[in-house]
């Protein structure tokens, strides 16, 4: 009892340690770390080497299937045994090294296992021979293979919309598709008012009119959630954005990288902010998120945004200083969230984390990587833990977000509504890793997580280490009761 005792207060310690972002003063090894956090559950790395695993989801046979975003393979995984098969490769991908397009979303058809319901749904860039930016000379294609079975392949692709927003930077693409049969997808703000593209501007709450829905010109999409018919039309029940009717659900998004449904239907989300409020959200038809004007919640904390695409003078002369719009360079102008308002704006339910401010966005323990100090977890995916026949005790109602740069996954408790979150967001399964998506086996009992191959993770000391534990695996986490 004693030790029960012991591990209990560890772990609500770590909890609270991690709300305030206070890294460098977690005196534990990564041994004593999960012992204290997650001691009934055994790891296993179940396959290794994989080409930069994106998006991983459960099919319908039993097997894990995932996309590889540099290779443009779709893998095949047996998560009993290991076995892998590479069942087909993209032959028009492109990819360029650093990009953060290439083949990224996968959804499978929810009748998968049975006839004429075989569809394999991704999202892949390709060049865009209409490209009018030389910034941006590729487009995204959500795209729809069929799964020969006797071939053990896909084939007759067809792409079901052309012609999407693709940039180097915060491209997004999780694709889901919904209870009422329709596809979500999300489309990032392209890294617009940020690094390689400070000074263009940022989209994320300009929808099209009418004759650019006409003409298919998607460019206005960025920084939104679509939600399209499974053939790529427009849902008859789209909401409208200044009497505009087109493949947009939801507008003001930054990077939301995470996307799930829970089992009453409702739609949630997890999206990286700037230098702080990585933000958990409930999606609403026809809402707004608040970006770039607002991030996390509207309370004028941490943030204001700097328009740098409307900077006045020598654009070369004018540098971001990464201040999250507390302080900007002469000629920027600078918007407090209060000072923006929508009748639609949504409040996310959660956020990791937010800040005063006050506080130092240039922490020294990361040194020159003093973005992996920012109050932020990187939040690359969301999964709503449904449990099953071995459904993990307490669970109930739980979502499931991986973090790149905390090397945790995060367990985040909702309430029956799933409306409402509970309490704070509990790190588990710490590693030196970059955690990049999460499944759950149709039991409860088994998590999977893919990572990344490369990137910036924090220790357990609060320091930067650029090489990760496990580059490029899938890893189990089973539920073992004492």
């Amino acid at each position: 009892m004693k030790k029960a005792t012991q591990l209990s207060s560890l772990s609500l310690l770590i909890t609270a340690l991690f709300s305030q972002q206070v890294f460098a003063d977690v005196p534990l090894t990564l041994e004593q770390y999960n012992q204290a956090t997650n001691p009934e559950f055994k790891r296993t790395v179940v396959v290794q080497n994989l080409n930069s695993p994106h998006n991983l989801v459960w099919g319908g046979d039993n097997n894990l299937w995932l996309t590889e975003q540099t290779s443009g393979n779709i893998v095949r995984i047996n998560p009993n045994t290991g076995a892998k098969k590479t069942i087909f490769t993209v032959p028009d991908m492109v990819y360029d090294e650093g990009a953060q397009y290439g083949l990224l979303g996968i959804a499978l058809d929810p009748k998968f296992n049975q006839a004429n319901h075989q569809f394999v749904y991704v999202s892949v860039s390709i060049k865009n021979p209409n490209a009018k930016d030389p910034a941006f000379p590729n487009q995204m294609v959500i795209r729809r293979y069929t799964y020969d079975a006797k071939k053990d392949t896909l084939v007759n692709p067809v792409d079901i919309i052309k012609g999407l927003p693709c940039s180097r930077d915060h491209q997004s693409s999780r694709l889901v598709i919904g209870p009422d049969n329709k596809i979500y997808y999300t489309i990032g703000d392209q890294g617009s008012n940020q690094l390689t593209y400070l000074f263009k501007p940022n989209l994320a709450q300009k929808t099209p009119t009418k004759a650019e829905v006409s003409a298919k010109d998607w460019h206005k999409y960025a920084g939104k959630i679509l939600r399209l018919n499974l053939d790529g039309s427009i849902p008859s029940d789209n909401p409208y954005f200044d009497g505009v009717q087109s493949h947009i659900y939801t507008i003001g998004h930054r990077n939301a990288q995470g996307l799930s449904f829970a089992p009453n239907g409702k739609l949630l989300q997890s999206e990286q902010s700037a230098n702080s409020d990585d933000e958990i959200n409930l999606i609403v038809k026809g809402g707004n998120y608040g970006w770039p004007y607002v991030a996390g919640y509207k309370d004028n904390n941490g943030y204001a945004y700097a328009n740098f695409s409307a900077a006045k003078g020598d654009q070369s002369k004018i540098k971001d200083p990464a201040l999250n719009g507390l302080k900007a360079p002469e000629g920027v102008r600078v918007t407090k969230e209060s000072e923006w308002s929508d009748k639609n704006f949504i409040q996310p339910l959660k956020t990791l984390f937010t800040v005063g401010n006050d506080h130092n966005f240039n922490d020294p323990t990361c040194g020159e990587y003093a973005y992996v100090c920012w109050p932020t977890v990187a939040a690359s995916s969301a999964y709503f833990y449904k449990g099953g026949k071995s459904a993990i005790p307490g669970w109930e109602n739980s979502l499931l977000v991986t973090s790149l740069k905390r090397g945790v996954i995060f367990r985040i408790q909702m309430d029956d509504s799933i409306s409402v979150t509970k309490g704070d967001a509990i790190p588990m399964f710490r590693s030196e890793n970059r955690y990049r998506d999460i499944v759950a086996s149709p039991n409860g009992n088994e998590l999977f997580v893919i990572t990344d191959n490369a990137g910036s993770v924090q220790k357990n000391d609060g320091t930067v280490t650029k090489t990760v534990a496990n580059p490029g695996a899938l890893i189990k986490f089973t539920y073992q009761p004492k």
